[in-house]
């Protein structure tokens, strides 16, 4: 981002609306509450406003919006309740989310938490760095040095052993040292690698393709790897420096990179903001400080609806 730009205001009337939401949703108010609601309404425009903007944000305009004096009541747009099932189904997957992210810390040998980069040294001298979120298993024979990625991205540094080869399972295929570094990154459906130094063999769906020092590839589950191109391997590894560098990007990739560094969930509501494009250079270890710089830049709200899920939209 640039560096001229300026931080965001604070949204006072915004985190105040917030507030009043989470009491309407915990009951009917007092009368004195109610009152108390009825004057900050009446006090600015803006704090209307902002009320409104949480209440459709939630889709729970008509049923929680209290009737005001020269304003009735107006029934929920077909919009606004797709804005709340998509909060629903933001909460959903969150909850999934949580229950995956559980089963690999059950199924690793070592995990980054969220937040944290943690550097492994294997039993064979090896290294392998974990980024935000990401496990390993290690299943290490006299034959064979093998790894699975379970989650997350993770870059290895190989100690030479000509006679066991070093493989790591990710997203259905295989990658094999024929060198000495490299990355690999979990995707929707499959992987992605980047060659470091040397080079490997990526297996995928009954093919496999030799991927050189600075080149990438990716495969999905059951197809055979993309050719290998070239890449900015400084950019691709940018993580292991505490950095995010993204270079017109749809925004449901970045938030998908940022909310690894969360300590809970982030979601893009509206389908169309998140094929929205991003450039830029954001910190990883300042996931909150990165929404509010995209937040900025494209011009878009933010919903908390705990300290833990986030709504952009």
């Amino acid at each position: 981002m640039n560096d001229g730009e300026k931080e965001p205001e604070t949204d006072e009337a915004g985190d105040i609306a917030i507030d009043w939401f989470v009491r309407l949703r915990a009951g009917p108010l007092r009368a004195d509450e109610k009152a108390e609601l009825d004057a900050w309404l009446a006090e600015d425009p803006a704090n209307a406003t902002a009320f409104d903007d949480v209440l459709r944000m939630y889709g729970h305009l008509a049923e929680m919006r209290p009737s005001r004096p020269g304003r009735p009541a107006r029934r929920a747009s077909p919009r606004l309740r797709i804005a709340a099932l998509a909060g629903a189904a933001a909460a959903a997957v969150a909850l999934v989310a949580s229950f995956d992210e559980i089963a690999a810390r059950l199924r690793a040998d070592h995990y980054a938490g969220a937040g944290e980069r943690k550097l492994v040294t294997l039993e064979d001298g090896s290294r392998a760095l974990l980024d935000s979120r990401s496990s390993i298993s290690v299943r290490y024979s006299p034959a064979e040095r093998r790894l699975s990625l379970l989650t997350g991205e993770a870059w290895f540094e190989v100690a030479p052993d000509p006679s066991r080869p070093f493989v790591v399972e990710a997203g259905g295929g295989t990658v094999t040292a024929l060198g000495t570094a490299f990355d690999v990154a979990l995707e929707a459906s499959g992987a992605r690698v980047t060659v470091t130094e040397h080079r490997v063999s990526l297996s995928s769906g009954g093919r496999s393709v030799i991927v050189d020092e600075g080149r990438q590839s990716a495969f999905e589950q059951g197809v055979a790897a993309r050719a290998p191109e070239p890449v900015n391997v400084d950019s691709v590894t940018a993580w292991r420096r505490g950095k995010l560098i993204v270079a017109k990007k749809p925004l449901r990739d970045v938030l998908a990179a940022i909310g690894r560094y969360h300590r809970g969930f982030i979601y893009c509501v509206d389908r169309s903001i998140c094929e929205r494009r991003v450039s830029g250079v954001f910190g990883a270890e300042d996931a909150l400080e990165s929404l509010r710089e995209i937040e900025t830049s494209l011009g878009l709200r933010v919903i908390h609806l705990t300290s833990y899920m986030i709504l952009l939209y």
